[in-house]
């Protein structure tokens, strides 16, 4: 799956010049925590977080009243706390390489533009977790294992044949690495089974059952 088919297409923008204040109130109608930041020429020059104008706000210490402080942030620009020249993703690129994008660099969300560098969109780790959902078959009931299965060609082939063979249908299905070389951890999920029919159907192919369970 690539980007462009879970992101936000269209996000809410601001200008350099938008004020603190002003980018608060959006976020907070908008129910969003983050929002890019476009030049006149709509141009990407920076993102801005929720977290980055909490930070710009005065501590709740300080000695300012309110209208002091409501002053003073009407007066700070995004461009001050913004950061400049943010990582972005492609609309081609995929989710797995976003993912780990915002994991490496420890950061929420990706301003995504398009081949001719025009911003089309914004991919959140929200949306990498509604993704996550769907394709371990969260939301499916079902029967849920987890094997440690021999690390070979064909293996996964043959655990398909099995569960098919007995009447079962494959929701979903990953693999890790296993505690060595010659295996695999394989989480998996089939409907149209019982627990025993499954086990039955699967033991040829697996070295241990790790977890069981309905779900």
């Amino acid at each position: 799956m690539i980007v462009s088919r879970i992101m936000t297409e269209n996000p809410f923008t601001i200008e350099p010049s938008t004020s603190v204040t002003d980018a608060q109130a959006l976020m907070r109608r908008e129910k969003i925590h983050r929002l890019p930041v476009m030049d006149k020429r709509g141009a990407l020059v920076g993102i801005v977080s929720e977290k980055d104008l909490l930070y710009a706000s005065p501590s709740p210490a300080s000695t300012l009243n309110v209208y002091e402080m409501t002053n003073l942030l009407s007066k700070l620009k995004v461009e001050t706390v913004m950061t400049r020249k943010p990582l972005t993703a492609n609309a081609n690129d995929t989710i797995e390489d976003a993912a780990r994008l915002m994991s490496d660099n420890n950061i929420g969300g990706l301003p995504v533009l398009n081949d001719a560098g025009k911003l089309v969109g914004i991919i959140t780790e929200s949306d990498i977790f509604r993704v996550f959902i769907d394709l371990f078959g969260i939301r499916k009931p079902g029967i849920r294992a987890t094997f440690r299965i021999p690390e070979r060609p064909g293996e996964i082939a043959d655990l398909g044949k099995e569960i098919g063979e007995a009447g079962g249908n494959i929701v979903s299905l990953g693999t890790w690495p296993g505690n060595a070389s010659d295996n695999s951890v394989c989480v998996i999920k089939v409907e149209g089974l019982s627990r025993e029919a499954f086990l039955k159907a699967v033991e040829p192919s697996i070295i241990e059952v790790m977890d069981i369970r309905e779900t």
